[in-house]
């Protein structure tokens, strides 16, 4: 059994923020029931802590810091789901986005030249290690890794342009025209 001291320190520090963190809970849950089951978890994990809650710093950060996780976990678990229409189209029933992606990168590639295609096509579509390539063709490592970045900024501009890809701000793709094969 815990000893006294701790309740009287788990007590002392609730009575003195028992009343903030209520007023907290219920503005976040608009639902007064609610924020008092959930001040009451957070008065148990209080004292489930033990000795380490007596030997916090900052008791209120740590209630509260309790009481922000609590209300994102009811509304993580709370989120509502929509039905679905039936008469919503199947992804699987036409073709994929990648797989159109991927139908326009022959023909650019074929308007690249052979130097930025041999980059692409060996590096990034057979698999082979930029320090490979650079044995193979006879070059330094970084005038390898330098020459395949440039092919793929070429091929990027190309596709971008060819297949009029647009990407959002990290890089992935967004929106694209298909462009059949040559």
């Amino acid at each position: 059994m815990p000893d006294k001291s701790l309740y009287v320190c788990v007590r002392n520090s609730w009575r003195q923020h028992e009343s903030e963190l209520r007023r907290f809970l219920a503005h976040k849950l608009s639902d007064p029931h609610l924020a008092e089951d959930m001040l009451q978890e957070i008065f148990i994990k209080a004292i489930n802590r033990g000795s380490g809650f007596c030997d916090l710093t900052s008791a209120r950060a740590w209630l509260f810091e309790v009481a922000r996780n609590a209300v994102a976990d009811h509304f993580r678990l709370r989120r509502e789901l929509v039905e679905l229409p039936d008469d919503l189209p199947d992804e699987a029933d036409g073709p994929d986005a990648v797989d159109l992606l991927a139908a326009c990168l022959p023909r650019v590639l074929s308007e690249l030249t052979e130097e930025d295609r041999e980059a692409i096509t060996l590096c990034d579509l057979q698999g082979m290690t930029q320090e490979e390539f650079a044995h193979k063709k006879g070059l330094s490592l970084p005038g390898a890794k330098s020459r395949v970045q440039r092919a793929r900024k070429r091929l990027m501009a190309r596709m971008t342009d060819a297949c009029q890809v647009q990407f959002d701000d990290n890089g992935q793709v967004i929106h694209f025209v298909p462009r059949p094969p040559a």
